[in-house]
C-alpha cells in the first residue's frame, strides 16, 4: 500500500517508520533540510528506536521503504491512505486547539486525491472529526488517537498498550483495516526479534468517543502527576520524607508504583494542551476536577519557584530544559515557568542545555554549555531530573524533586 504521512514529529515519524517496514511510505515536511536528513535516515528527533531502525537501514540490515518530501502534490496524489499527524497547539487566549495544520492537510488531500481514506492522528477537540465531515461534505475520514511518550514514540508503536480507532458505522471496515496496519507493524518487529506475540487490545468506537478517550486519558495522567506533586509539596512544607510517604501509598495495588516520581510540574507536547482543551470542552458541563488539575500545575510551579527564591541565590542555574532523560524536547516544559518566576523576582538565571548554542539566548536567558563554568556560576542548580554522573560532584547545590531517579 502507498501511504502518505503528513508531519514528521514524534507521532508522524514513528508511524512512518512503523509502516515502512511493510509498505511504501512518503512522509511530508515543510522543511527541506529535515527532508534531506530523513532521506539519509538521520533522525531529527531523539528517539532510541527510530535511531536504531535508521542505523540498521543505513547499514543494509533493515529494509525501510520510506522517503520524505516537501512536494505535497506528489505525496498526496499518489497515496492510497493519508495519515494526518500535524501539530495542534493550544491557543490560551481563545481557549481552543489550533487545528489549521490538520485542515491544511485535509484540504490538500481533497484537492489532489479527494476519495482517499484520511486518518487523523493529531490530537483534536471532542467533536472535531464530525465537524470537518460537515464542513467539507465528506465521509472518507476517521480518527485514531495516539498514546505515545516523547523519545519512546516508535517503541510505543511497536509495543502499544491498545489501539483505538474512531469511525462511524459506514467506515467500520476502514477502521479495522487501519488497526490491522498498526498491528502488522508491531508484529513485524516481534517476528524479526523472535519475540512472543503481544496481546494488543483493539477498540473501535465512534469518532467523538475516540476523541474523548484521548483527552480523558491524558488528563488522568495529569491528575496523577499533580497528585504526587501535591503530596510532595505537603511533605516539603511539613518537613516529612516524601519518598517514604509515596512508597507507602503506592504499596496499595489499586494505586501502584508507576508514574509517581515528583517533578516541577507536567509539561510537554500533550498534557498541558490536552487538559486545557478538555476543560474548554466542559464549558456547559458541571466539573471540579478538570479545572483543579489545570490550576494545580500552576500552583506546583509557583511553589517550586518560591522555594528557590527563599534561598536567596545570586545566580540560579537550570540543568536541562527537557522534562525527561534521553529527550531533546523541551516544549512547554514546566521548568520554563519556574525560570520566569525566578527572574521576575530579580534573580539571574543561566541554562545548561547542549541542544542550544553555547552563549546564545533562550527567552532572554543565557546559555552556558561549559559545564564547569555553569556549575561554578550557579549558587543553586535546578534539575527536574537528576543526572548523577554529571551533577554528583555538586549535589549540595542541586534542587530537584526527582526522588526515585527515573522519569
Amino acid at each position: 500500500m502507498k501511504i502518505t504521512v503528513a508531519g514528521v514529529g514524534y507521532v508522524g515519524l514513528s508511524l512512518a517508520v512503523l509502516l515502512a517496514q511493510n509498505h511504501e511510505v512518503t512522509a511530508i515536511t515543510t522543511t527541506p533540510a529535515k527532508a534531506d536528513k530523513l532521506n539519509k535516515f538521520i533522525s531529527p528527533i531523539q528517539d532510541d528506536e527510530i535511531e536504531r531502525f535508521f542505523k540498521e537501514a543505513n547499514a543494509g540490515e533493515r529494509k525501510l521503504n520510506l522517503k520524505t518530501t516537501v512536494d505535497k502534490q506528489e505525496a498526496y496524489s499518489s497515496a492510497e491512505l493519508v495519515i494526518i499527524a500535524t501539530p495542534t497547539n493550544y491557543d490560551d487566549v481563545g481557549h481552543f486547539f489550533d487545528t489549521s495544520a490538520v485542515e491544511d492537510a485535509i484540504e490538500c488531500t481533497l484537492k489532489w486525491n479527494p476519495n482517499v481514506l484520511m486518518v487523523i492522528k493529531s490530537t483534536i477537540p471532542v467533536g472535531y472529526t464530525d465537524s470537518v465531515k460537515k464542513k467539507y461534505g465528506i465521509n472518507n475520514i476517521i480518527f485514531s488517537p495516539e498514546f505515545l511518550r516523547e523519545s519512546k514514540a516508535l517503541y510505543d508503536n511497536l509495543h502499544p498498550s491498545r489501539i483505538v480507532v474512531g469511525a462511524d458505522d459506514d467506515r467500520l471496515e476502514d477502521a479495522k483495516m487501519f488497526a490491522e496496519l498498526l498491528l502488522e507493524g508491531a508484529r513485524t518487529e516481534e517476528k524479526r526479534a523472535g519475540q512472543i506475540e503481544q496481546d494488543i487490545p483493539i477498540l473501535i468506537a465512534p469518532p467523538t468517543e475516540a476523541e474523548a478517550i484521548k483527552l480523558f486519558a491524558n488528563t488522568y495522567l495529569a491528575v496523577r502527576v499533580a497528585y504526587f506533586n501535591e503530596l510532595d509539596t505537603y511533605a516539603q512544607v511539613k518537613g516529612l520524607d516524601s519518598a517514604k510517604i509515596i512508597e507507602g501509598v503506592c504499596m496499595d495495588p489499586r494505586i501502584g508504583s508507576h508514574y509517581n516520581n515528583p517533578s516541577f510540574g507536567y509539561g510537554g507536547y500533550c498534557l498541558p494542551k490536552d487538559t486545557k482543551q478538555l476543560l474548554a470542552n466542559y464549558k456547559d458541563v458541571p466539573q471540579n476536577m478538570i479545572e483543579a488539575v489545570v490550576s494545580a500545575n500552576k500552583t506546583r510551579k509557583d511553589f517550586i519557584s518560591d522555594s528557590i527564591i527563599a534561598k536567596k541565590p545570586s545566580v540560579v542555574g537550570v540543568y536541562r530544559l527537557t522534562m525527561k532523560s534521553n529527550s531533546d524536547n523541551f516544549r512547554a516544559s514546566a521548568i520554563q515557568d519556574v525560570m520566569k518566576n525566578i527572574r521576575y523576582a530579580g534573580i539571574p538565571v543561566i541554562i545548561f542545555e547542549p541542544t542550544l548554542e553555547d552563549g546564545s539566548k533562550f527567552c532572554e536567558f543565557e546559555v552556558v554549555n561549559d559545564l564547569e563554568k555553569f556549575k561554578n556560576m550557579s549558587d543553586v542548580i535546578l534539575a527536574n531530573r537528576f543526572d548523577v554522573p554529571v551533577l554528583g560532584d555538586v549535589e549540595e547545590k542541586v534542587y530537584t524533586r526527582d526522588l526515585f531517579r527515573r522519569d
